[in-house]
């Protein structure tokens, strides 16, 4: 039995809870509203309130799993570095930890970041395509989490906190084109494309290649979101102007619908190309965007706690993306979640 301080009890901060309590692992959780449900877990404790106020007192060197919205998240980083903790780091912020890099060093931490679907499994079939090809000369990922069946409205749940969808559709998007790494407006680049099992969708830039810009040697690198024809027209027409509160109960998740998610990740040097989609359509009540992201944010978490960083995952103290796991470590994480019912197909 090992233990885990949880920062975030949300849609997927739940479904990781979870995961760690039926590995018979404890669990502090640190979050303004716990579900009640954890109140009365034997293997939980709960703390509410200011989650910087908690992390100020855990005892130094813990296993700590970030999983505030995209716009706390940052902010939590150098307390938790200063205490000397481990970190598994799911918070999808605009910030690049690895401006952490010294102190992180200098307190004998190790932050382990974007450790969900795309970014998180996306880089890692991108460092598995350069460890068998070499330099590679393109890089496509296209990434969607969405309901089964289109509409007549936005065609969209948010199964994470919706004010980090809306920073998918207004932070400028990163690529590299030609091997010069620029900014683009999110939401350029819209184009159909065809999604194995449920028809025409729409793709368009996003900012989520994020530190393979930096590590794996490409001449050029493109990452989308696709939603359903339509979505983005809403959005661009209505959903600009809303505030946060109506976003949040327009696209209020609904567990009884059927929804899926849907990864791709195309990477091509010269002649030699591979291809591979990762699909899920939810589980056991768990939704699917919760079970792609939480599945890879568990297991980096289990192989903190059951071997450490650097035993587990090849991490030495210091701020590491999730394509800096050893390649063991990254099959360990896709075998645990093609255990739990992702499909991983290589084309």
């Amino acid at each position: 039995m090992g233990h885990a301080v949880a920062l975030g009890s949300g849609l997927v901060g739940r479904f990781v809870i979870e995961r760690l309590l039926e590995a018979d692992h404890t669990v502090t959780v640190i979050d303004l509203h716990v579900p009640e449900a954890f109140h009365s877990h034997p293997q939980v404790t709960v703390l509410e309130g200011d989650a910087l106020a908690h992390i100020a007192s855990l005892e130094a060197n813990q296993i700590v799993i970030n999983m505030l919205p995209g716009r706390i998240g940052d902010a939590v980083r150098p307390e938790l570095l200063r205490g000397g903790h481990q970190i598994v780091d799911l918070a999808f912020t605009a910030e690049d930890p690895h401006r952490h890099q010294d102190l992180a060093t200098a307190h004998d931490s190790v932050l382990l970041w974007d450790v969900g679907i795309a970014p998180g499994i996306s880089n890692m079939l991108v460092k598995q395509a350069y460890d068998k090809f070499g330099a590679l000369d393109t890089v496509s990922i296209k990434v969607g989490g969405n309901p089964a069946e289109k509409d007549n409205s936005w065609s969209y749940m948010a199964p994470f906190s919706p004010s980090d969808v809306i920073e998918e559709y207004t932070r400028p998007a990163r690529i590299k084109v030609d091997g010069v790494v620029m900014e683009v407006p999110a939401l350029n680049e819209r184009h159909l494309i065809e999604v194995e099992g449920y028809g025409a969708m729409e793709a368009f830039l996003t900012d989520g290649l994020r530190s393979v810009l930096d590590t794996i040697p490409c001449s050029t690198m493109k990452e989308y979101t696709v939603r359903w024809p339509g979505h983005i027209d809403k959005w661009l027409s209505e959903g600009q102007t809303m505030n946060e509160e109506d976003l949040l109960a327009a696209w209020t998740f609904d567990e009884d619908r059927p929804e899926f998610t849907w990864l791709e990740v195309i990477a091509a040097a010269g002649e030699r190309r591979t291809r591979t989609v990762v699909h899920d359509a939810g589980m056991n009540g768990d939704g699917s965007m919760a079970r792609t992201t939480g599945l890879v944010t568990a297991a980096c978490a289990m192989l903190f706690i059951d071997q450490g960083p650097e035993q587990g995952c090849g991490l030495r103290p210091g701020i590491h993306p999730p394509e800096g796991l050893s390649a063991e470590a990254i099959r360990h994480i896709m075998e645990y979640m093609q255990r739990e019912g992702v499909r991983f197909e290589r084309l």
